[in-house]
């Protein structure tokens, strides 16, 4: 028997991860898929007449234990891979993409959603059923439905070369991350590094059986060493090889499968009717055209770079004390830091201890249960995939309820710190989505995945404040999936046009800068002090500290990024290196080494599901700082706006996002509340 297949006898059939084995992967996908086809052909081979009962909602329902087990898998591929399952991985993706483009191009499938589609007025559909309706045609017919037989195969096989190619492109990022470290023998090297970050360098060499101190590209390693070493051939050093990561014509080189992925986007969109990929991609985003994004973009630019350039230059000031003719972007971090400490007498290090993992949590756990009512217990019945994965049930207070909630919302995963097997940054996902069906309510199973310093022998981890808003920007993406509360899965939690997924997670960070909730939890691990009113005061005016630089950076990303998916032919005469200098230039503050390029590791636009989409962090930050202002306005903690921006969270893709908002907000969202919160 294969644990996969069957419905799991777990608590809440959660993923069985300590009776799952590497070599159930494959059979398990082989089978599920099997059945998944099973499942359609009763609906193609369904004699009555096509309903939106029998052809919509079936097919919205269908294929549920293979999506659960493709899951686990993929989720794991990211947060806790190893050779063998990358080798599976590369077995699974071309089936996976073979049986969703058999799918997506069922004639007669598509003929019974068409006759659906067709006589839709003939049903009394409500506005779930109508959106479920019109994304389940859309979808078919964005992924071929309409194309002749040529076509079809034709786009079936740009489908499988790009799942793979994609595939490739991560595990060669990964690959290029953990192949580097630099071994520190003289401790005077770490000069100006605080002794708990040294520590870290210190166990990371006893780990490698090394003496002395070991640095590596992964974010808790990396970004200290930056901000504060004094030795800045140091500094450069790792820069370099941060910059080279899959840029150095090496194993690992992405350069070539960038140009590839870039040809075979193209290629997709002009099958399918557009001119470019960006302009198949905005069709279903609330931007719509590469127009009206590069207009944003622009927008932003022109209003934003006058600010980073004057923050520029008080660095500069900085560097030139130390004798720098010209600050480069390895000094940075470096700078600012010192920048910062000036301004706002704000470090890092000082502000950690304030910052406990455990106390963190558990003030975005008691958050969501001001505004929202969830509570979070521990539960060690719910089997895990790693010892440092935690699992929390949450559970829901009803408004006006004073008695212990006692029905389940969700679970909820948590997995902070780093490992070999897991990449970089953080990122919520989920196991399963929240749905209605046979008058249950099915909840979801959330997972959110960071990479925090681990704590020693001595010290809990302490985190940054860059890293507790982290923590909060992965909450705000999960309590999109745990307040979940539509009919249909394809529909649920974080299921809404891609440039809207980001309100929720943004949103909630803005709470890490309000005095009123920091001095709840901003408490000492040792001595239980409460972070001092000046700290917490210059924590809030800091909000806004090299805001300019951080947008310039964003711009640039998000410019890069619809260039490279509206302007792929440009590509054929240049390197990618060329192309990169050429499109970031105007958001360029430092200037640039033709050592190093960014796009080689871009994995949120080459991995991830990014492409033609980088530039919705920044639209999204207008949603949020509009949305926050909305309740700067009323009280942070204000429950009739808690309970409507509730609403929001819990309708997942069931309406236009712009309505969604407007419902929320009482009008559409303003530019002007992110110049204002950004720029005063």
């Amino acid at each position: 028997m294969n644990i996969l297949t069957e419905k799991f006898n777990t608590p809440y059939h959660s993923a069985p991860f300590n009776s799952i084995k590497n070599e159930d992967y494959l059979p398990a996908f082989k089978e599920l898929i099997q059945t998944s086809e099973e499942e359609i052909n009763a609906i193609v081979n369904n004699s009555e007449e096509p309903t939106f009962e029998n052809v919509i909602e079936v097919l919205a329902y269908s294929g549920e234990q293979l999506d659960a087990v493709s899951n686990i898998f993929f989720n794991l591929n990211s947060a806790e891979t190893s050779d063998e399952l990358q080798q599976i991985a590369q077995d699974v993706s071309p089936i996976l993409t073979e049986y969703s483009s058999k799918v997506s191009q069922n004639e007669a499938l598509f003929s019974k959603i068409k006759k659906v589609y067709d006589e839709k007025e003939k049903y009394n559909l409500n506005e779930e059923q109508q959106m479920l309706l019109n994304e389940t045609y859309k979808g078919f017919v964005r992924s071929g439905a309409l194309l002749n037989e040529e076509d079809k195969e034709k786009l079936k096989k740009i489908s499988m070369d790009l799942s793979l190619k994609s595939l490739q492109f991560g595990q060669n990022v990964l690959a290029s991350t953990n192949n580097y470290f630099k071994h520190i023998i003289n401790k005077n090297d770490l000069a100006g590094i605080p002794e708990a970050i040294i520590e870290q360098y210190a166990e990371e060499a006893k780990e490698r059986e090394l003496e002395g101190w070991v640095i590596t590209l992964q974010y808790p390693s990396y970004l200290p060493l930056m901000t504060y070493a004094e030795n800045r051939e140091l500094r450069k050093e790792i820069a370099l090889a941060n910059g080279k990561k899959s840029f150095d014509g090496g194993e690992f080189d992405n350069q070539n499968l960038i140009k590839e992925l870039l040809q075979l986007k193209q290629q997709k969109a002009e099958l399918l009717g557009y001119s470019t990929y960006a302009d198949y991609v905005l069709e279903e985003r609330m931007a719509k055209s590469p127009t009206k994004v590069l207009d944003f973009l622009n927008e932003l630019l022109t209003k934003a770079k006058p600010y980073a350039e004057k923050e520029i230059e008080e660095l500069k000031s900085l560097a030139k004390a130390d004798g720098i003719d010209e600050i480069q972007g390895y000094d940075h971090a470096y700078y600012a830091e010192k920048l910062r400490k000036a301004k706002y007498d704000l470090n890092d290090e000082e502000l950690k201890p304030y910052f406990p993992l455990d106390q963190v949590q558990e003030a975005v756990f008691g958050l969501a249960k001001r505004l929202f009512g969830l509570t979070f217990e521990e539960r060690n019945d719910i089997p895990k995939y790693h010892e440092d994965v935690k699992v929390y049930e949450v559970k829901e207070i009803q408004a006006g309820n004073q008695q212990p909630a006692t029905n389940n919302k969700a679970l909820l995963y948590v997995d902070y710190f780093p490992r070999k097997g897991k990449r970089a940054g953080a990122w919520m996902t989920s196991y399963k989505n929240q749905y209605k069906k046979d008058g249950e309510n099915s909840r979801p199973h959330i997972s959110i995945v960071c990479n925090f310093s681990k704590p020693t022998k001595d010290t809990p981890s302490l985190l940054t404040f860059q890293e507790v808003t982290t923590l909060f920007h992965e909450f705000g993406h999960a309590l999109h999936g745990m307040l979940a509360n539509t009919q249909y899965p394809t529909l649920s939690g974080t299921s809404v046009k891609w440039d809207f997924v980001e309100l929720p997670s943004q949103f909630l960070e803005n709470f890490c800068y309000e005095p009123e909730f920091l001095k709840t939890f901003a408490k000492h691990y040792k001595t239980g002090e409460i972070l001092p009113d000046e700290k917490i005061e210059k924590i809030a005016l800091s909000k806004n500290f090299m805001e300019g630089y951080q947008t310039m950076r964003q711009l640039g990303f998000g410019i890069l990024d619809m260039n490279f998916h509206t302007k792929v032919g440009e590509l054929e005469g240049k390197s990618v290196k060329e192309f990169e200098d050429g499109y970031t230039k105007a958001t360029q503050l430092y200037p640039a080494n033709p050592e190093t390029a960014m796009s080689p590791s871009f994995s949120h636009i080459f991995q991830g599901g990014y492409s033609a989409g980088y530039y919705s962090y920044k639209w999204a930050e207008v949603l949020d700082a509009d949305a926050f202002q909305y309740f700067k306005e009323n009280g942070i903690f204000n429950p009739e706006i808690a309970a409507k921006y509730k609403v929001l969270l819990s309708s997942g893709g069931t309406k236009d996002p712009m309505e969604l908002y407007k419902n929320f907000r009482g009008s559409e969202p303003k530019v002007e509340s992110l110049l204002k919160r950004a720029f005063g």
